[in-house]
């Protein structure tokens, strides 16, 4: 059973399996599509079941296929992983460093890998940004070694190493109605057009909690998947919007968007760097892990400084306690 599988075919598989089409299979491992068809069509007959099958205009994994997909993922990664111990056996250090990053840290991360690299030469950094589900997939399937998001998944087995806190704040346009009262309270912006990520968004995940936890509906007027289109939407005075203080500093700095005067807002969370709990990571994963623990909050706050109008408003809002407190 199986033996005469080969590695190109688990290739061709996993990467079905985790973008859906053949033809972007083909593309990213970089053979034709009908020569992917090929390796598909060789493993299903020595799995000797159907492995995918059709739907619709595309295709999708048969129960057989999500559990030959599910070891392929798992023997490719310890392909790698004995690629890296023989380079570190002739004494090479494997110098790739793969990460993800949710959207909403994309601002702040690329900066701290600059600074990192700077003292690790010949570093390959490879940096994957998405939502925090598709981060969680990735992390899950391992084609990342760290991710970096606002709250450990719950649904897996993790190290997760809190290492920077941030604030997220309720911002509008400055002509905006609301901006006119002296004090708001979430219900006041229970009222409002709410300007929101899609679901599987940390940011728009975070902000349900707030509403369910205060026993408010969440009104919805515009669901977007770009962070800068929500930034510009508010600032043309569509609506309110939450987010990451890092994402809106220049628009807060110049006055595009203000802080919504709502007692304790903005509010404080914290950044995790997180690994899987199964997986040894790479000598140069580990150093990248630590320097997040040891000088992430210093970058954060010096991100941050460089726009000292959005202290003077972050000292002006948080003056009080309406946001409840999130539970972690």
């Amino acid at each position: 059973m199986l033996k005469n599988a080969t590695l190109r075919q688990l290739s061709a598989l996993h990467a079905v399996a985790r973008l859906g089409s053949v033809s972007r299979a083909a593309s990213e491992i970089h053979l034709t599509q009908p020569a992917v068809s090929i390796q598909l069509k060789l493993l299903e007959e020595s799995a000797g079941t159907p492995l995918l099958e059709r739907e619709g205009r595309g295709i999708r994994l048969t129960g057989a296929g999500e559990l030959m997909a599910d070891y392929a993922a798992r023997i490719l990664d310890l392909w790698r992983e004995v690629g890296d111990e023989m380079a570190a056996y002739r004494g090479v250090v494997s110098r790739r460093l793969r990460i993800g990053v949710v959207t909403t840290a994309e601002y702040l991360v690329p900066r701290m890998l600059v600074v990192f690299a700077r003292e690790q030469p010949n570093v390959e950094v490879k940096l994957k940004v998405g939502n925090r589900d598709e981060i969680v997939r990735l992390l899950t399937t391992q084609e990342v070694d760290l991710v970096i998001m606002g709250r450990p998944p719950k649904d897996l087995k993790t190290v997760a190493t809190p290492f920077a806190r941030h604030t997220m704040a309720f911002v509008a346009a400055p002509t905006h109605p609301l901006m006119a009262r002296k004090r708001l309270t979430l219900r006041d912006l229970a009222k409002e057009d709410l300007l929101v990520r899609e679901r599987g968004s940390g940011t728009r995940t975070t902000l349900e909690q707030l509403f369910r936890e205060a026993d408010l509906s969440l009104r919805i007027g515009s669901e977007l998947s770009s962070n800068e289109a929500i930034k510009q939407m508010c600032a043309a005075g569509f609506g309110l919007a939450f987010m990451s203080q890092h994402i809106c500093r220049h628009e807060l700095e110049s006055g595009e968007l203000a802080l919504l005067p709502v007692a304790g807002n903005p509010i404080e969370r914290e950044w995790y760097v997180i690994r899987l709990a199964s997986r040894q990571l790479t000598r140069i994963g580990e150093e990248f892990e630590r320097f997040l623990i040891d000088h992430g909050q210093q970058h954060v706050q010096d991100q941050l400084s460089r726009a000292p109008g959005l202290a003077m408003q972050v000292c002006a809002a948080g003056t009080g306690a309406d946001l409840p407190p999130l539970s972690g």
